[in-house]
């Protein structure tokens, strides 16, 4: 049976975490400050390291690995972008839109990966070639997928390019459904995973971003597979209530569980009768605060996690 929440994540512990001014062009939630260089990283790394202590109290495997401080990734936080973790034994590696962050596609990382945690490598879809023309697909960021029902939801934006999108449903085997959402300014979204989060039986979705003419589809399509859908509006989504994820674990008296995990700044912006339905449909809630992370890169708690399906 194929599970929608893995028990096992790779995260990236920053050796020089900063604003970046590429991905800034097409990520309007990242925002400048005064805290730069050496003092962002050294706070990135503390909220990383309080993010793993949590998610491993909760009993979710992590294998953190170290970001090489040598050529600077500003962004290498946020692996799931470059790299994914499939059941069957699938890795697939994704091109990136910005020239400083294709340094982050590290073959170490991913070999490290299959020794600590027992994944077997099976084979490597490379889409890294799309690259040379200026195609993107951004990983579990461009995607968010419906594992159980085999569907990749994609939100377009110069970072999620319509025919890498499928082509990669199509080595995967998935159902592609294409849509458009906008922020406040107009602009497209720069991830699908900033506005909707599938877990096992709850789907949280930015429909207030969603232009008119998919909203509907999506929404449907959403509601067809029997998920209690709790939407959200932009004032949520600019809080980075959208940017969520739920992994499984396991407890002494629940057995197997599902924590679903969030950032701080997520948890306050949720409504709260939002979040009593959310809550009603997983095990525990896990709120994080990452304040500099989120701030200086434009990316939350789902964006630090890169799932790692292990054969179940």
């Amino acid at each position: 049976m194929t599970e929608q929440c893995a028990g096992a994540v790779l995260m990236i512990r920053p050796a020089a975490f900063d604003y970046n001014p590429e991905t800034a062009a097409t990520n309007s939630m990242q925002q400048r400050t005064a805290v730069t260089g050496a003092s962002s990283n050294e706070r990135a790394r503390a909220e990383f390291q309080q993010l793993v202590r949590a998610l491993e109290s909760e009993g979710v495997c992590v294998c953190a690995v170290e970001d090489t401080p040598a050529p600077a990734k500003p962004d290498a936080i946020f692996p799931n972008n470059w790299v994914s973790f499939h059941e069957d034994g699938t890795v697939v590696l994704y091109p990136m839109h910005t020239e400083n962050r294709r340094r982050e596609r590290r073959r170490e990382v991913v070999d490290e990966v299959a020794e600590r945690t027992g994944f077997n490598i099976t084979q490597i879809v490379d889409l890294t070639h799309h690259e040379t023309q200026g195609r993107c697909l951004e990983g579990t960021g461009s995607l968010v997928l419906d594992h159980v029902n085999q569907v990749a939801y994609a939100s377009l934006s110069p970072r999620t390019d319509p025919d890498v999108v499928k082509e990669w449903s199509h080595e995967l085997g998935y159902e592609p459904v294409l849509f458009t959402s906008l922020d406040r300014a107009g602009k497209p979204i720069y991830h699908t995973n900033v506005l909707l989060c599938i877990g096992e039986r709850a789907i949280v979705a930015g429909t207030g971003a969603i232009v008119p003419a998919d909203r509907a589809r999506v929404l449907e399509r959403l509601q067809s597979t029997g998920r209690e859908v709790i939407e959200i509006g932009l004032d949520e989504i600019e809080q980075f209530a959208g940017n969520m994820l739920e992994l499984a674990s396991w407890d002494e008296a629940l057995g197997d569980c599902r924590v679903l995990v969030m950032s701080a700044s997520a948890r306050r912006a949720l409504k709260p009768e939002a979040f009593a339905r959310l809550s009603a449909c997983t095990d525990a809630v896990l709120a994080a605060p990452i304040p500099t992370i989120e701030m200086l890169g434009g990316g939350s708690v789902r964006c630090m996690l890169a799932e790692v399906f292990l054969p179940s």
